[in-house]
């Protein structure tokens, strides 16, 4: 009886073994660690490895310094990680978030990390939802440059 249940137990496990090894020849992308998509220009504010381990504390940073304090620097604000980062589509559009080949979705969906940047922040360029027309443009744009006009207006 005993023997019949460790046969058991490591057919169970051949056959777990077996099914998670299709699955990985099955989507390429669980193979191994993402391939991310070049930004724009010879490099980034920042080291790439320092950037990859340190990106949302200096968002936050950046965050807390524009919300509470006022201060509005461009080396680490969204707007421009946006605008270098930007993946284009095969339309020769940039892509929104809502696309997996999004450039912050790259790394976020690989290690099962909720993007919510984009709940209020446009996921591209600015411009690039109202070149490409209605249809699937992205509703923060105008949002975002009607908010920017009003604090340029406020600070004065």
């Amino acid at each position: 009886m005993r023997m019949a249940w460790h046969i058991g137990r490591v057919a169970a496990a051949w056959l777990l073994l077996a099914i998670l090894s299709l699955g990985v020849l099955a989507d390429p992308a669980s193979a191994g660690p993402p391939q991310v998509a070049k930004g724009r220009g010879d490099k980034c504010v920042a080291e790439t490895g320092w950037m990859r381990r340190n990106h949302m504390s200096v968002l936050k940073h950046q965050r807390d310094g524009t919300v509470h304090e006022g201060l509005r620097t461009s080396t680490f604000s969204l707007k421009g990680c946006v605008d270098c980062h930007a993946v284009k589509g095969d339309d020769g559009k940039a892509v929104t978030v809502a696309d997996p080949k999004h450039f912050c979705r790259t790394c976020h969906d690989y290690a099962a990390v909720k993007l919510d940047c984009f709940e209020c922040h446009a996921s591209r360029p600015e411009g690039a939802a109202m070149q490409s027309g209605a249809a699937g443009a992205d509703p923060h744009n105008g949002d975002v440059a009607a908010l920017s006009a009003y604090l340029k207006e406020v600070q004065r």
